[in-house]
This record gives structure tokens, C-alpha cells and sequence, in this order.
């Protein structure tokens, strides 16, 4: 009897832990090489990527479409790196639980920035993090 209560309590332990998986993320990160200069990062809108130059922090909205209304425009033509300092793979950007926010960080120095993306080019933002 106590193997079958056990046996109930699982099942139902790992249920509801199955339930509460986090749903958000849309789509997986592709393997990309972390040293390469540009990567390109997902958003939860499943036509939009953020493009990275990894060595300066520059940054890119890539829009997709099987409509032909296919668009790249900069959220930030701001070099974070100057000529001496750049190297593939010194930025990155992590998602944030806000599917318009991301965070920049500059892995060689620390510095961070809010990166906020839409597709209304006057919301788009790339603030420092003091």
C-alpha cells in the first residue's frame, strides 16, 4: 500500500512540475560560435532577431516576412569598443523576462546597457546601467 501511495504521490509531484515548465521562450537559441563577430539573437516575436556586433556593441532589429516586408534598422550605431579595444565575442546580450528588453553586457569590462527593441523606431532605446 505504501508503494502505491508513493507510486500516486510521484506521478503527481511530477505533473505538476511538468506544468509550471516555463512557456515563454518561443523558439531555442541556434548554436552559434561565441567568437564570431556578428550573432544574431532571438526575440519571443517570431519574426524579429536582434542583430550584434560582438566586438563593438552595435546593434541591429532584423525583421523577417514571408511578405517581402523584410527590414534591418539599427537600435544603436553606438561603438562601445574603440579600434584598439574590439575583439569578437566581447559583447553579448541576455533576454530578459520583458520580451522587448534585453541586457548588453561587455564581458571584458562589465559595463551593461538596457537594450529595448520595437518595431516603432521612436521606442527603441539602449541606455547604460550605472
Amino acid at each position: 500500500m505504501k508503494r502505491v501511495i508513493f507510486l500516486v504521490v510521484f506521478t503527481m509531484a511530477t505533473i505538476i512540475a511538468e506544468a509550471q515548465t516555463d512557456v515563454r521562450q518561443v523558439r531555442p537559441e541556434f548554436s552559434q560560435s561565441p567568437n564570431a563577430t556578428y550573432r544574431l539573437f532571438t526575440t519571443n516575436n517570431m519574426w524579429i532577431f536582434i542583430k550584434l556586433n560582438t566586438a563593438d556593441g552595435r546593434l541591429w532589429l532584423v525583421q523577417y516576412s514571408t511578405k517581402g516586408n523584410q527590414l534591418e534598422i539599427p537600435l544603436s550605431s553606438i561603438e562601445r569598443a574603440d579600434e584598439t579595444e574590439r575583439k569578437d565575442g566581447r559583447f553579448t546580450l541576455y533576454s530578459t523576462q520583458n520580451m522587448y528588453n534585453f541586457i548588453l553586457l561587455d564581458q571584458i569590462d562589465g559595463r551593461l546597457w538596457q537594450v529595448q527593441w520595437s518595431t516603432d523606431r521612436e521606442n527603441n532605446l539602449v541606455i547604460p546601467i550605472n
